[in-house]
């Protein structure tokens, strides 16, 4: 295991709207049609470029949240951050409890649009989920798979009961104190005691965006189902991806033991994001790019 350090970043801005500017300028929302279904994205890099990186975001961000370390790559491939199903202005799914693998067909769908055919899919905190549900599903289309910061989910036998209990607390959470409390509360939770205060402020803006019932959905999806069923499809198959799990070195939601614990269980390599928590690639975005740069290059 290995500790990956962080370097100086040139910072987007001092303030927060800078920030903002700087998405609308640069990493824009679109949205595309899926079987009459909405998916909204950024993207940012060249759409020609014969490298493609597909980030997926966690249960409390969006694809903006992911602004600084797209943008960092974006000189290396073409680099897209969808809007699961009920974030920003993608469409819901149906159903009110899915399961990961609802969110990977429709990932399919998006990246088949999209015209992506093979790429570095990297998924982070319920992301992970999601992009280890894709994998399952279409082994052949992820040359490289990187689970950030990997929620694990609470569908497996040992913890269903607790699994019970948060999905409880989450959604009541959405009543009191709402989304706005929520959001105000985030920073403590997803970046380290040493983070800055444009990535407080990031962070922050971003779950202030969040759709209430989407991010319901996902929180079902999260209590009710396990990453480790679709790891186990996917470990043996020949042309199962490259995969690798990274964490934050502070991380207090996807702890480094659970995640280290999750890439011995299947044998894949583990390394640690210095000063850094959970939102390791809002608080470390070079260090997080330079990661999946170098993923890039094996693929390529």
């Amino acid at each position: 295991m290995i500790a990956i350090a962080s370097t100086a970043i040139p910072s987007t801005g001092s303030h927060l709207q800078d920030a903002i500017d700087l998405l609308h300028a640069r990493f824009a929302e679109r949205s595309v049609d899926v079987g009459g279904s909405a998916i909204s994205y950024r993207s940012c890099g060249a759409e020609t470029a014969a490298k493609a990186v597909v980030l997926l975001h966690g249960i409390g961000s969006g694809a903006a949240s992911w602004l600084r370390c797209a943008l960092e790559l974006a000189e290396d491939a073409r680099v897209i951050a969808w809007n699961a199903p009920g974030y920003g202005a993608s469409s819901p799914l149906p159903m009110a409890s899915p399961s990961a693998a609802d969110y990977a067909i429709r990932l399919q769908q998006f990246l088949q649009t999209m015209g992506i055919a093979d790429c570095v899919l990297a998924g982070h905190s319920l992301g992970a989920m999601m992009a280890s549900a894709y994998v399952a599903q279409e082994p052949g289309r992820v040359s490289q798979l990187l689970l950030i910061s990997p929620a694990q989910g609470y569908g497996s036998d040992d913890k269903r009961a607790r699994g019970r209990q948060v999905v409880q607390q989450r959604l009541a959470a959405l009543e009191d104190p709402g989304i706005q409390g929520m959001a105000q509360k985030s920073p403590e939770r997803m970046l380290s005691p040493q983070a800055g205060d444009l990535a407080r402020a990031w962070v922050r803006w971003n779950a202030q965006t969040l759709n209430p019932a989407g991010y319901a959905q996902a929180v079902r999806m999260l209590c009710g189902d396990d990453i480790q069923r679709y790891l186990s499809m996917t470990a043996g198959p020949a042309a199962a991806p490259v995969m690798a799990v990274y964490c934050g070195v502070d991380d207090i939601v996807t702890t480094p033991q659970d995640s280290r614990a999750l890439a011995e269980a299947f044998q894949l390599p583990f390394q640690l994001i210095e000063a850094a928590g959970h939102a390791c690639y809002v608080e470390q975005p070079q260090a997080v790019a330079a990661v999946i740069r170098r993923h890039l290059d094996q693929l390529f």
